[in-house]
């Protein structure tokens, strides 16, 4: 299990006289490869998980060197975005640990009056972000704090500003990606592929790009047996090189931090796909906990409190 640190924190002035913090929420992932099939079973919410699916994301694992790096960056993002703000941030994850239900415990035994709830994803979905308000608001087990809950950050200027420097000077085609959804959700009027699209053209905007030099394609599609939203990323690559393209850089723009949907997704399979096609591919580098990145994200939260 991941280890963390159990300590009171000392409440601090903030941007307001009630005690606030933060909780930064997240995917999560497995320490170790041996925590894999518990992880996945989390994933799965009790649904069966077969050997060979189990087996092959173990390999995937072991294909970008045996663990993820999203719960390091994650707690590096935390210990950032805490000494930007001078509040108290709290990781909570989705599918590992520390559980959303244990910083939110934590924030409220250290006193805190006010929780603003973020999650490392700037897109909205209710399958997604709205997942983990969710399990903050289950987690309160009757506690009555003011909850603040930020649903998205998808066109918040300074993380346009952070993205547009990553693709400026390119004169590649910029292929914007973010993690794919069943295509059902759109039926239920489901934010999630505009806001992407909307972020994709807000950056290249920013950065200069001319609109016949960027497009947007998805990635990480599950194999659950129903539609999902495309196009892939793979057969995206496969337009693009039939299209004459010959130089692509993709900019992850629904991801902050390494994980497997990275460095597999992108730095294995789409790179193979470009190698096959004789295309060069690229990416940017992720956002982590770049100083940019995290003053941009306390922005957020200080517009939130204020």
């Amino acid at each position: 299990m991941h280890a963390w640190v159990s300590h009171r924190r000392e409440f601090v002035p903030g941007c307001a006289e009630m005690k606030t913090a933060v909780i930064a929420m997240a995917y999560g992932s497995p320490e170790r490869p041996e925590d894999i099939p518990a992880y996945y079973a989390d994933i799965r919410g009790g649904r069966p998980v077969s050997q060979e699916r189990v087996d092959e994301l173990v390999e995937r694992y072991r294909r970008i060197g045996g663990t993820s790096p999203l719960n390091r960056v994650t707690e590096a993002q935390r210990a950032a975005l805490e000494r930007e703000l001078g509040l108290p941030v709290y990781v909570g994850m989705k599918h590992w640990e520390p559980r959303i239900a244990d910083a939110v415990s934590r924030a409220l035994g250290d006193g805190a009056e006010r929780l603003v709830g973020v999650v490392l994803a700037p897109h909205y979905s209710r399958m997604s972000v709205g997942g983990y308000r969710d399990r903050l608001e289950r987690a309160l087990n009757g506690a009555e704090p003011e909850i603040r809950f930020i649903e998205s950050w998808h066109d918040h200027e300074p993380f346009i500003d952070v993205l547009a420097e990553r693709v400026r000077e390119t004169d590649a085609h910029v292929v914007f990606t973010a993690h794919s959804l069943p295509e059902r959700i759109l039926a239920n009027g489901d934010p999630y592929r505009d806001q992407l699209l909307e972020t994709s053209r807000l950056v290249a905007e920013r950065a200069g790009i001319p609109t016949d030099r960027w497009s947007f394609a998805f990635q990480s599609e599950s194999p659950t047996g129903e539609p999902w939203l495309g196009p892939d990323i793979l057969d995206h690559l496969d337009s693009l090189n039939a299209g004459g393209v010959r130089k692509v850089l993709v900019a992850p723009v629904g991801f902050v931090a390494d994980h497997l949907e990275i460095l597999w997704d992108i730095d294995v399979e789409a790179r193979e796909r470009a190698a096959a096609l004789g295309l060069e591919l690229d990416r940017i580098d992720s956002l982590n906990d770049d100083p940019a990145f995290i003053a941009a994200l306390a922005a957020r939260v200080r517009a939130e409190i204020a």
